[in-house]
């Protein structure tokens, strides 16, 4: 079981996360949707395509971007999709 935390609250949990260049991406189901916020950054990706990110914000605090997936990833990526993977400072740890 995979489990995503950040400022001590659980953001996500999952027996089924896939691991892609060492980032864990968590089934969208398995967010607390309570702390997640869409931004409107967006990055592309070679291989995976366009990303777009989710705001985390925990008892007032912001995690700007800190959240990212990919909508339409391209065929090579494809198993990601309906996936959200962390960075900034969230911890994603086996439990």
């Amino acid at each position: 079981m995979m489990q995503a935390s950040w400022k001590g609250q659980v953001l996500a949990r999952s027996e089924s996360t896939k691991e892609v260049e060492g980032n864990h991406y968590f089934p969208s189901d398995s967010l607390h949707p309570a702390y997640f916020s869409d931004s409107n950054t967006t990055t592309h990706c070679g291989w995976k395509g366009d990303c777009r990110y989710y705001n985390i914000t925990v008892d007032g605090q912001s995690n700007p971007d800190a959240a990212w997936y990919y909508p339409e990833p391209y065929a090579r990526a494809e198993h990601i999709k309906g996936h959200v993977a962390f960075w900034k400072g969230v911890q994603v740890e086996e439990i």
